[in-house]
């Protein structure tokens, strides 16, 4: 990535283990027993309203014909239930084949009785929803596609809508193209909705996932000194047995080769111990040198990585009041915002960035500024939130913005806030915000 890519391209993802999310987890699937379940409520549905409509009502409906629709479907539900495992999830080609069929089987009903007059001609939806809240955008396109279809064959050729025998009913043909107009914007509209608002929902689920993955494996890191204390205090015990054992052989042996060897034992195992010593008082007690810094060093850590990157990075820190600089405590998931917000004003930037800290006795701001071609007017509004780009060709794979997202996250997380501005140099500032209290020891 590079100042010359389009400026829709700012948002970085991280690195490959935490931006590497299957599509198919963004897609999503369908387990085979939730469309079994779903095909029973519809057959048992559909079996009720025909003995109301023909037993409660009296209207003449075609019991037999309609039967048989019904019956074709309790069958292939049953065959599906006892040749295939259910607790699996379908494929593209099945759930097309599945839902296909419900919708042929509700299309056959209807022609039955009445085509789309009938009011349960709105059930065409129901299958359209279940594909656009579960499935891609090659079934939900292929399901609707089918329903249309089957909804406007149902207007041209069907037969009469069932009613009051002795009393003729028959719908103007402006107003069945009304309401196939309504069963067409309908589904366009319920659908298109329930798919965007499911793809939100999993964006932003893959999304704080691959924050908490990160936080985890910063967090690990910050662990290291536990870990070490541990390592010493198990390891104490057998090196206390070989110094022992080394002055034995150091005291017994007469002067030669194996005396000297003993007394190299000796004097390794004595330095093994110390260091264990060093290990075990870091990991208990917390080292204030490398626990806490100060802004600029905060900044400089951030901006370590990026120097040999071909352009010019200014760190900057002020304390508006006069006093002495404040000292903040060393947190892994803040490190890990700036260096990746540094990173990406490096990959953009023409010539420079700058860092610039500033502390008050209420605030801390840090700013990064480049001056590159700057963010996107139109994905502004959009910037740290999670969302699929597109990358130009020869580069990765598009990807969630994930990396702004998964460093303002952070940045949230120990009570700062985020703000995307236009730099003074011309370029893109992300500007965070803490209280004093938030970040000092």
């Amino acid at each position: 990535m590079n100042a010359s890519d389009p400026i829709s391209h700012r948002l970085l993802d991280p690195d490959q283990p935490v931006s590497a999310l299957p599509q198919r987890q963004l897609t999503g699937s369908l387990r085979r027993y939730t469309l079994i379940l779903l095909r029973w409520a519809a057959i048992i549905g559909q079996a009720i309203t025909l003995l109301l409509v023909s037993q409660w009502l009296g209207f003449d409906v075609p019991l037999v014909g309609s039967a048989i629709v019904i019956g074709v479907a309790l069958l292939v539900n049953i065959a599906i239930s006892l040749t295939l495992p259910l607790d699996r999830r379908v494929s593209d080609a099945e759930a097309i084949a599945q839902l296909g069929f419900d919708i042929a089987q509700l299309a056959l009903l209807l022609y039955l009785n009445g085509g789309i007059e009938n009011p349960f001609a709105i059930l065409f939806l129901a299958p359209v929803v279940t594909s656009a809240t579960t499935l891609s955008k090659r079934v939900l396109a292929t399901v609707a596609g089918l329903a249309l279809i089957s909804a406007t064959c149902l207007m041209l050729w069907h037969e009469p809508i069932p009613w009051i025998p002795g009393v003729l009913f028959e719908l103007p043909r402006v107003y069945e193209f009304g309401l196939l107009a309504g069963i067409v914007v309908g589904t366009s509209f319920t659908s298109l909705y329930a798919w965007r608002a499911t793809l939100e929902s999993r964006t932003m689920s893959a999304a704080l996932s691959a924050t908490e993955q990160r936080l985890a494996q910063e967090q690990k890191l910050s662990a290291l000194g536990s870990l070490a204390a541990a390592a010493a205090h198990e390891l104490g015990t057998p090196l206390a047995t070989i110094t022992v054992t080394a002055k034995e052989m150091t005291r017994e042996l007469p002067e030669g080769p194996l005396s000297e060897d003993a007394a190299l034992v000796l004097s390794q195992a004595q330095r093994c111990r110390a260091i264990l010593e060093q290990l075990a008082l870091r990991g208990d007690t917390p080292d204030l040198i490398h626990e806490t810094l100060s802004l600029e060093d905060l900044l400089e850590e951030a901006a370590e990585g990026y120097i040999d990157r071909d352009r010019d990075l200014i760190v900057e820190s002020h304390q508006d009041d006069g006093r002495l600089p404040i000292m903040i405590r060393r947190r892994p998931e803040l490190l890990y915002a700036l260096k990746n917000f540094t990173e990406n004003a490096v990959d953009f930037a023409a010539s420079r960035v700058e860092l610039t800290a500033r502390a008050s006795r209420k605030t801390v701001s840090i700013t990064i500024d480049d001056d590159g071609p700057g963010f996107d007017p139109l994905i502004r509004g959009r910037l740290g939130q999670p969302y699929v780009t597109t990358r130009s060709r020869g580069r990765s794979a598009g990807g969630l913005g994930l990396g702004v997202f998964i460093a303002s996250t952070l940045v949230e997380r120990t009570g700062g806030q985020v703000a995307f501005e236009r730099s003074p140099l011309n370029g893109a500032r992300i500007r965070c915000v803490w209280s004093t209290e938030a970040l000092s020891v």
